[in-house]
């Protein structure tokens, strides 16, 4: 349907038909979902193996399930959701590890027309609290504890500080924890897939235009900004993958990314479980057991961020031995340098592709199998067919071949909007400054800076909007500055990035004391205290007398980027 209407009566949100036509013409958006994919590969091979979750606890004994189990996995979640009353539109939380049970989820919730809520693992009660809140889930599900953090013990706080309403179940408890509810007694004891009524189990499955992921990230506004997606927006998301790489149902994919990311969710979930292929789990980071784990299973495709990828290189080259089946890897997020791409070629994959993207969009840009090295480590590539890029001044007129501009771009994979935020999206759509009019709709401004090659091809020079990536992670930087300005010793902060060989960037706390200079383990503490994740926090404090600052009174963050990166 055109009209997609945002859960418990926010603003509706509206597909545009000319547009939708358009994509439909050239075949980028489709008239069926990725479960109905999905259903096709269970009926061509439902014994061969869907998913192997490899935990990082217990090593040894990986959980297997085939298509025909994991389809009826995907029924009795869904049975389980429409006996607690989810229907559809309503939106489930899922913060799980690299697991199978992430990808029933999905699946499940697209068999009732509920809209899956990816939350990675790492949130804490600040970042949970406000997204549960803002999406008014019904459920939500936690791991019982997750290398050594209690979930579910959060999960309680935070249903404490919510109105009444949402349900908690934790994964691997025995007893209630609060208001959190043991997981398995609900969702996989009973067998509700035969005490379903077929009729009901699929009587409003996800439609190609409806609500189907609402995945949250964090941006410059003081709060995460919820990234809408439909089935055919995600739909031209995987096609970066698949398409420019060939891959197909004899293809096994190896994920080391969270499945909550959107890397992760595209290429994690969607494209390998809608395409038949065998997908790999790997629920912590070791660069060791991503070794492994390629070679006994015979891995062909994986893609993460920069730092995985030097981490598999630099165990690779330890241990003497290239990994015998990885025929491709797609890097993002990070620049890759000219040495990581020619050691990626002689000592883990055949194709190493950089890759551009956000979470608004999938895959915009790529380099393609067979460029040079020099191209893949000094270009984020061309844009796929389905995606137009443009670099613009200020005023939106465009900038020519070697100039650095504003990086906009539309397309059939670009987000449908900002749940419950449309002022937001709206704030960074626009027409074309010429006048130019086309079936594809506005543009979106996407807060890079970005430089057009010669050949086409684009590369990523720096960011407009005020944001940190920590290896792959948006740190939410205005969020992290208003703590600590709570904090007494405190006069003025600016987070900061600075260059970091492996993560790509750090967080820098530049401040102005009032009185005595504060450390950073006292910054970190009163983060600490208010719940926000480790992975957000400072690394580094520098002190300064004053901010440089515009005569509006602005700091101009880009004196103390360039003064603290030397």
């Amino acid at each position: 349907m055109d009209v997609m209407s945002e859960t418990h009566g926010a603003a509706t949100t509206l597909i545009d038909p000319v547009q939708s036509a358009y994509f439909r013409a050239q075949g980028w958006w489709r008239e069926r979902t990725y479960l109905d994919d999905f259903d096709d590969a269970v009926r061509a091979n439902p014994d061969k193996v869907a998913i192997v979750s490899h935990r990082h606890d217990d090593p040894g004994h990986p959980s297997t399930v085939s298509f025909g189990q994991l389809a009826r996995y995907v029924d009795r979640f869904a049975g389980a959701l429409l006996d607690l009353g989810v229907g559809p539109g309503q939106i489930v939380s899922v913060q799980l590890p690299n697991d199978w049970l992430f990808a029933a989820f999905t699946l499940a919730c697209g068999r009732i027309g509920a809209v899956i809520n990816p939350l990675v693992p790492i949130f804490r009660d600040r970042e949970l609290g406000f997204i549960i809140g803002r999406a008014e889930s019904p459920v939500v599900i936690v791991p019982g504890t997750f290398r050594g953090y209690d979930h579910a013990a959060m999960l309680d706080r935070v249903l404490a500080e919510l109105p009444a309403g949402t349900r908690g179940f934790a994964v691997g408890i025995d007893a209630p924890c609060g208001r959190v509810q043991p997981f398995e007694p609900q969702f996989l004891h009973r067998r509700w897939e035969d005490e379903t009524p077929a009729d009901r189990l699929r009587a409003h499955p996800i439609g190609p235009d409806d609500l189907a992921e609402l995945q949250f990230t964090s941006g410059t506004t003081g709060e995460p900004k919820g990234v809408m997606h439909t089935p055919n927006t995600i739909f031209a998301g995987t096609r970066a993958f698949s398409e420019t790489l060939a891959l197909g149902v004899g293809d096994s994919v190896l994920m080391p990314s969270t499945l909550a990311h959107q890397t992760g969710f595209l290429v994690g979930i969607i494209l390998p479980l809608a395409a038949g292929m065998k997908v790999v789990y790997q629920d912590v980071w070791d660069a060791e057991t991503f070794c492994r784990l390629a070679d006994d299973e015979q891995i062909t495709f994986s893609a993460g961020a920069t730092p995985f990828l030097s981490d598999i290189v630099s165990a690779c080259q330890r241990r003497g031995a290239r990994l015998r089946t990885l025929r491709a890897y797609v890097c993002a997020g990070a620049p890759i340098p000219s040495p990581l791409v020619e050691a990626t070629l002689v000592n883990a994959a055949d194709v190493l592709v950089a890759l551009w993207g956000m979470t608004e969009n999938g895959g915009v840009t790529l380099t393609r199998p067979g460029d040079p090295v020099e191209l893949v480590a000094d270009s984020d590539g061309q844009p796929v067919e389905w995606m137009q890029v443009r670099i613009v001044e200020e005023d939106g007129r465009m900038v020519p071949v070697g100039g650095v501009g504003r990086l906009l771009t539309r397309g059939a994979s670009q987000t449908i909007g900002y749940f419950k935020r449309p002022d937001l999206y709206q704030a960074q759509l626009s027409a074309a400054p010429d006048g130019e009019q086309d079936d594809r709709g506005l543009w979106f401004d996407t807060g890079d800076l970005a430089r057009r090659r010669p050949d086409g091809g684009i590369r990523i020079a720096g960011r407009t909007k005020d944001l940190v990536i920590r290896g792959g992670e948006n740190v939410p930087v205005v969020e992290v500055e208003a703590l600590l300005f709570g904090h007494p010793k405190v006069r003025e902060v600016a987070v900061i990035g600075y260059a970091d060989d492996r993560l790509g960037e750090r967080a820098c706390a530049v401040v102005v004391p009032e009185g005595d200079a504060p450390t950073l383990a006292e910054l970190t503490a009163l983060l600490d205290t208010a719940g926000m994740a480790k992975q957000f926090w400072p690394e580094r404090i520098e002190l300064v007398d004053a901010m440089p600052k515009t005569p509006s009174g602005k700091i101009q963050k880009f004196q103390l980027r360039e003064r603290f990166n030397q």
